[in-house]
C-alpha cells in the first residue's frame, strides 16, 4: 500500500494573541509633563531632571501639540549661551523646540510602532486625537509592551 499524503494531520492554529492588547493606546503614557512655548529653558531643564525624562511635548493653551523639546535641544541652548556668555533666563522653549513633529496613531499595532521607532530613530512619538495631545509612546513603552506580551504570544 502506498503513501496517501505527505502532509501531517492539520490542526487548527491556536490564537496566539488571546486578550493581549496590541495597540499603541494600550501602552502610551497619558499623564505627560508638557511645556509651553513661552516657558524659560531653565524651567525645562529643571523639569527634565526632576521627572527623569528626556524631553516632552510643547502645547498651546488649547492643549494642541505645537512642538517637542528634548535634552539635546536644551544642551544646545546651554552651549550657545555659555559660548556667547549670555544669560539663559531670557531664552524660551519656542526658539529651541522642534516644530515639525511626527506623531503616531493610537490605534497602530505595537509592533508596527516598534518598526517606526527603528526607521525614524526617535525616542518618543506624541499621539494626537482630534487635534489634541492625548499621550506619548516611548521606546521604553515598546519594551514594556514586548515583555507583557511575551507570556501570551511568544514561547518561553
Amino acid at each position: 500500500m502506498g503513501i496517501k499524503s505527505f502532509l501531517a494531520a492539520r490542526r487548527n492554529p491556536k490564537k496566539t494573541t488571546g486578550d493581549a492588547p496590541l495597540k499603541v493606546s494600550d501602552y502610551m503614557t497619558k499623564n505627560l509633563v508638557t511645556f509651553k512655548s513661552n516657558q524659560p529653558i531653565e524651567e525645562v531643564v529643571s523639569a527634565i531632571i526632576k521627572y527623569r525624562i528626556s524631553g516632552g511635548p510643547v502645547v498651546n493653551d488649547k492643549h494642541e501639540l505645537i512642538g517637542v523639546i528634548s535634552e539635546g535641544d536644551c544642551i544646545k541652548e546651554i552651549s550657545e549661551s555659555r559660548y556667547h556668555n549670555m544669560p539663559m533666563s531670557n531664552h524660551t522653549v519656542e526658539k529651541y523646540m522642534v516644530e515639525n513633529v511626527e506623531t503616531i496613531d493610537g490605534n497602530m499595532n505595537i509592533f508596527d510602532a516598534a518598526n517606526k521607532f527603528l526607521e525614524a530613530k526617535r525616542r518618543r512619538f506624541p499621539i494626537v486625537e482630534n487635534g489634541k495631545l492625548v499621550g506619548q509612546i516611548s521606546q521604553k513603552d515598546i519594551l514594556k509592551a514586548a515583555l507583557a506580551l511575551k507570556g501570551s504570544t511568544w514561547k518561553k
